[in-house]
């Protein structure tokens, strides 16, 4: 494994959805999750996170890229092969007592886990084995322009029950935003990742699963979604050269203006109605802008 990261970054990550559900809210009957008061559209960090580590799953890689939180994990599980590997033996919801112990049960799950690694985690259950603050951090996704979620209703021609025989179809709903374009903002610290081991190899799969992660995550929702954009904005110091704020509000996507410089006033559809745009004018002196999907 190589070396943990010595650079802190931020960066923007915009996708987009078209006809289909990028994050559904299971308090609100899966419509799409949306800010009620400006009904721009929102995707939490927690559902970005899980395609990242569906990307990481499905890339493989061997060791030091197994997945902690994954689909039917027992958490206790995983934390007790921490413990086998030291070959000790755990108190009910107490790290060992020896530092130096409870440390190597901690930098076990560091060492295996990418998702560990990455984002951290609360390891305090029944099988303790600490808590790790993730260097890799997301902040909700919010869709540029506001969405007007719909519910489509579908039908299907078989039944359930053997009752319902005689109907000659049930009933069901779908909900779709038409389209949003969705912005991201995301932070990597240095001095987190060199507690957790995150490496300049962990970076590189990061930024591979940004650019890949929805076109292994189709489903009848999100049947078209992608990742459209990744502006990256790397110091060339641990602790950074500016204010993250300050950096991210460089970047915009603003609606494409017709030959009169005028905005449509029709809803945007595609992604080529916006242009996202980076300045770099007075960059602060060890800070660049990087790509990554244009390489």
């Amino acid at each position: 494994m190589s070396e943990p990261i010595q650079n802190r970054y931020e960066f923007v990550f915009y996708f987009d959805v078209e006809n289909g559900n990028p994050n559904g809210d299971p308090d609100a009957g899966n419509m799409p999750r949306i800010d009620f008061e400006t009904n721009h559209g929102l995707v939490t960090d927690v559902c970005l996170k899980r395609k990242v580590r569906n990307f990481v799953e499905l890339a493989g890689g061997g060791a030091g890229r197994e997945i902690y939180v994954r689909e039917k994990a027992v958490l206790n599980q995983q934390h007790q092969k921490a413990y086998d590997a030291n070959g000790l033996k755990h108190e009910k919801s107490k790290l060992p007592k020896d530092g130096d112990k409870a440390k190597a049960v901690t930098d076990w799950m560091c060492e295996n886990f990418y998702d560990v690694r990455a984002f951290g985690a609360v390891m305090t259950t029944e099988v303790n084995a600490g808590q790790v603050r993730g260097p890799v951090q997301f902040a909700f996704a919010r869709s540029v322009d506001p969405i007007m979620p719909q519910e489509i209703s579908v039908t299907r021609m078989a039944v359930t029950n053997e009752k319902d025989l005689e109907k000659e179809r049930t009933m069901g709903r779908k909900s779709i935003v038409p389209y949003a374009l969705y912005r991201a903002e995301g932070f990597i610290s240095a001095p987190l990742a060199e507690k957790t081991g995150f490496s300049e190899d962990d970076l590189e799969l990061f930024w591979s699963a940004l650019a890949q992660m929805f076109d292994h995550d189709r489903s009848a929702a999100r049947g078209k979604m992608a990742a459209r954009d990744l502006i990256v904005f790397k110091h060339d110091s641990k602790l950074g050269k500016a204010p993250a704020h300050k950096l991210l509000d460089r970047v915009t996507a603003d609606r494409q203006k017709d030959e009169n410089g005028n905005e449509p006033k029709d809803a945007p559809r595609h992604f080529e109605d916006y242009v996202i745009a980076v300045n770099k004018e007075d960059l602060p002196a060890g800070v660049e802008v990087l790509r990554p999907f244009e390489a």
